[in-house]
C-alpha cells in the first residue's frame, strides 16, 4: 500500500533495532484519511471471504480495525487489555506477551459477541512475533467461529509472526511488510 508506505518513509521513527515509532499517524494521533484508506485496502483483500465481524485489540488495532468493519458493513469487536467491573463472566481470556511494550496482558472478549460458525477478520496494527494475532485465534477458535484471514497494517518481517501464522494455516494479508529497521533506516520487503 504505497500512500502507507510513504507516510512510514516520512513520519515513522527507529528507535532502537526492532522498534518503529508510528505514533503520528498510526497509534497515538491517527489520520483519519489514512485509516479510510486502510480500511477499503483490507475490504479489498478479504473480499471473497464471507466476514461476519473484525476483531482486534485495543487500543492501537481499534481504527485500522473500525474502517475495516464499516466497509464490511459488520461489527467490530476489540479484545480488552484492561480489567472491566462489567466485563466479568461468560468472557474468553487469553495471555498475549507485547513485543514492544514487553510485557504479558490478559486479553478478555465477551463471549456474547460470538456465534458459532461466523467468520472473523482479525486487525492489528503490527506483526512481530504473532503474540497478539495468535491469542485471537484462540478466542475466535473457542468461540466455534473461524477465521477468514489476518490483516496487518505494518509487519515486521525480520521477525517470525508471519511465518508461524503461516505454518498454523492462516492467511495473513500485511498492508505493508519491512525486512530491516537496521542502522535506523526502514528498508520494506521487495514486492513479488
Amino acid at each position: 500500500m504505497e500512500l502507507l508506505k510513504q507516510k512510514v518513509i516520512s513520519e515513522g521513527i527507529v528507535l532502537a533495532k526492532g522498534v518503529l515509532k508510528v505514533d503520528s499517524f498510526l497509534n497515538h494521533q491517527m489520520d483519519p484519511f489514512l485509516m479510510r484508506e486502510i480500511g477499503r485496502e483490507f475490504k479489498e483483500l478479504f473480499a471473497e471471504e464471507g466476514i461476519t465481524k473484525v476483531l482486534t485489540i485495543e487500543s492501537s488495532g481499534i481504527a485500522p480495525g473500525i474502517m475495516a468493519a464499516l466497509e464490511f458493513g459488520v461489527p467490530l469487536i476489540f479484545a480488552r487489555k484492561q480489567k472491566s467491573l462489567t466485563l466479568t463472566e461468560d468472557i474468553f481470556v487469553e495471555k498475549v506477551y507485547s513485543f514492544t511494550k514487553r510485557e504479558t496482558n490478559e486479553i478478555t472478549v465477551s463471549k456474547k459477541f460470538f456465534a458459532p460458525g461466523e467468520r472473523v477478520l482479525i486487525i492489528d496494527d503490527f506483526l512481530a512475533n504473532g503474540e497478539a494475532a495468535f491469542g485471537l485465534t484462540r478466542i475466535v477458535e473457542q468461540a466455534g467461529a473461524s477465521v477468514a484471514g489476518i490483516g496487518i497494517v505494518i509487519e515486521k518481517s525480520f521477525q517470525p509472526g508471519r511465518k508461524l501464522l503461516l505454518e498454523a494455516g492462516y492467511r495473513v494479508e500485511s498492508l505493508v511488510r519491512i525486512a530491516s529497521l537496521e542502522d535506523g533506516k526502514v528498508t520494506f520487503v521487495e514486492e513479488e
